[in-house]
């Protein structure tokens, strides 16, 4: 049918027609269409660097060079959340969201709740949720979305990731269960597998003593530990290398009478105590970090017993090469399997 007969019969039926029209068909003839506008991606820069470390910006120059969409000064899953429904409200959708933000296996993520709340965890992201702290994703907002966590190590935790998929509403969640680096010398974005080693902070017995303590623990491993412990950033093409930072342990403790605490004249003492006690031996027991690799100290404030622990962590970076003969850089792909939890 041709344009000018559509507009006939239009005309025809107005005048044919005594009754006006519903009030349904007015609405739809008066209101334009919404379209949804699905965009490609978009990445949230979760966080900012401090002192030498230039993770998130190496993330956020790779990410600008493919000419994705950056998104800074979001430090919170509820901001991102809240981002994401009012780009929901212009009908904007996003087939992957790509989230950067720093993560260990033992203090997790360095995403918070809220912009004044806890580090994620599936407790405190839970109870987050229930307060109703956390804004709930708009039905849809997400639901054809893929996110994407550039979290080092976030895919061991695969709890988490469930948690942080519901909290989504999202399709599926990635996250690999190794070290995201950005920025690299022979590769702008590529995935290293970390091994680690402690020792009680500043009494360190040195690179040799602590190599052979890698040798014993990773028998099977072919990295040379003395020389990837001696080097600090990458230097040679697929070669290990190292970092460290450090974890304390704070515990306070009221006494009803001076008389009540315990005699802890050195670090054995402290250690007996601290093994005697389950709700302490299970913190350790969940850092899965030996009592020994830590320095513990004891002071006395009043009736307050103060202990605190801290050890060194030495994470060994070795970066994971092509199957064929390792001449290059492992290809990321979130849909491998074999590098990133997909759930």
């Amino acid at each position: 049918m041709s344009k000018y007969n559509i507009i006939v019969l239009v005309c025809v039926l107005m005048l044919v027609s005594k009754k006006p029209f519903s009030k349904i068909l007015e609405t739809a003839l008066a209101t334009p269409l919404k379209i949804e506008n699905v965009e490609e991606s978009i990445v949230f820069i979760a966080g900012f660097d401090e002192g030498d470390n230039t993770y998130y910006t190496n993330a956020k120059n790779y990410f600008t060079k493919k000419e994705m969409k950056i998104v800074e000064g979001l430090y919170s899953i509820d901001e991102i959340l809240n981002y994401i429904n009012r780009a929901g409200d212009r009908q904007v959708r996003f087939k992957e969201i790509h989230v950067v933000n720093h993560s260990n296996a033992w203090l997790g993520m360095s995403l918070k709740t809220t912009n004044s709340g806890e580090r994620i965890t599936v407790k405190t992201l839970q109870i987050a949720i229930q307060e109703n702290r956390i804004q709930a994703i708009k039905n849809g907002a997400t639901s054809d979305s893929k996110i994407i966590f550039h979290s080092c190590g976030l895919g061991e935790n695969q709890d988490l990731l469930q948690e942080l998929k519901i909290t989504f509403g999202a399709k599926q969640v990635y996250a690999s269960a190794y070290f995201n680096v950005f920025g690299g010398k022979y590769a702008d974005h590529y995935l290293a597998k970390p091994y680690y080693g402690y020792y009680p902070t500043a009494e360190s017995q040195g690179p040799d003593y602590l190599a052979k303590g890698f040798e014993f623990d990773y028998p099977d491993v072919n990295i040379d530990w003395f020389t990837a412990l001696k080097t600090r950033q990458e230097s040679s093409f697929g070669k290990a290398y190292s970092f460290k930072f450090n974890i304390p342990i704070d515990w306070e403790f009221t006494f009803d009478s001076v008389n009540d605490m315990p005699n802890l004249k050195d670090k054995d003492a402290i250690m007996d105590w601290i093994s005697e006690s389950p709700e302490m031996a299970e913190v350790l027991f969940k850092l899965n970090i030996p009592i020994e690799k830590f320095r513990w100290r004891s002071s006395i404030l009043g009736n307050k017993l103060i202990i605190k622990g801290k050890t060194t962590v030495l994470c060994v970076l070795a970066p994971i090469l092509q199957s064929n003969g390792g001449s290059e850089y492992q290809n990321i792909t979130i849909q491998d399997s074999s590098l990133y939890q997909i759930l």
